[in-house]
């Protein structure tokens, strides 16, 4: 008996589709639509979406959704400081988005981590390292944690921290669901994504943001919008500038966000952080909630 049942054919045509579809093209078009200004038409998404995914209102700083000038203003609002409050012990890892844990747990001593059931990835995949370049990531802990579309789609820091560095590689924007986790190997190695590196109290921290089809929009506050425009290069360093002047974040401050959503995965190195271990894959978590104790 097979531990992995074979996929269904819908799940084989979801995925097969995926594959044919121009991901980049269908991804600049919803870009274009969720800026779109004219009152009617973005009017009409707005209140759709809200209607079908029954968004509580009460919990952002405007709560009229007139008063949102396009469908990406209304989809990445702010919420009042009060709607997430975060855990107030500071040796807590605090829970980066609202979301639901795809996987959480160790990362192996050869640099693996769990995408599926049945599938794993290389962390120096995911990272977009140049062969050779050195990683503080075997044998450490990480979580994948996905957003739905009904979530808050900005990031925030769950511990206080300097950057040391952000890459963006480019990809394909499968799906990045269930189904397609199953189903596609390296997904999120595959997929286009920004990779940030933060210096924090429990050592050398990374924070991937994967886009997916649909949802290539990737910005931070420091940098402004990542992408699009998607490119075609195989590995590109996003340099930073900043006058000099080093980015530091405070634990629980924003740090980025989707324009539609994705996944973020997070990765401590080893003897670091300590997961809770009530937390488990399908588990919904909310921004600054407790995840796990820094060491």
């Amino acid at each position: 008996m097979t531990d992995h049942p074979a996929p269904r054919l819908s799940e084989r045509l979801f995925v097969a589709l995926q594959h044919l579809l121009p991901q980049h093209g269908l991804s600049t078009l919803m870009h274009r639509l969720a800026r779109i200004q004219w009152r009617p038409l973005k009017s009409l998404l707005i209140a759709q979406f809200a209607r079908i995914y029954q968004i509580d209102m009460t919990q952002a700083v405007e709560p009229d959704l007139s008063a949102y000038p396009h469908f990406n203003a209304f989809f990445t609002r702010p919420l009042r400081p009060d709607a997430r409050p975060l855990d107030p012990d500071p040796l807590v890892v605090l829970c980066p988005v609202d979301g639901r844990i795809s996987q959480i747990g160790p990362i192996t001593t050869d640099g693996r981590l769990i995408q599926a059931k049945g599938h794993d990835y290389s962390v120096r995949d995911l990272l977009g390292l140049a062969p050779g370049a050195d990683h503080p990531f075997d044998g450490g802990r990480f979580t994948t944690i996905y957003l739905a579309p009904s979530d808050y789609h900005r990031i925030h820091m769950p511990l206080t921290g300097d950057l040391t560095g952000m890459t963006y590689v480019p990809g394909r924007l499968f799906s990045v669901n269930h189904t397609t986790a199953k189903l596609v190997p390296g997904l999120f190695a595959r997929n286009e994504r920004v990779v940030c590196r933060f210096a924090t109290e429990a050592g050398d921290m990374a924070l991937a943001m994967i886009g997916a089809i649909f949802v290539g929009g990737i910005e931070t506050v420091w940098a402004g919008a990542i992408t699009p425009p998607h490119s075609g290069r195989s590995l590109q360093h996003v340099a930073h500038e900043n006058g000099g002047q080093s980015i530091h974040l405070e634990r629980g401050a924003e740090m980025g966000r989707f324009n539609l959503g994705s996944t973020v995965i997070l990765l401590f190195p080893r003897d670091r952080v300590q997961w809770d271990p009530g937390l488990a894959p399908g588990q919904k978590v909310r921004l600054g909630q407790r995840l796990g104790m820094r060491r």
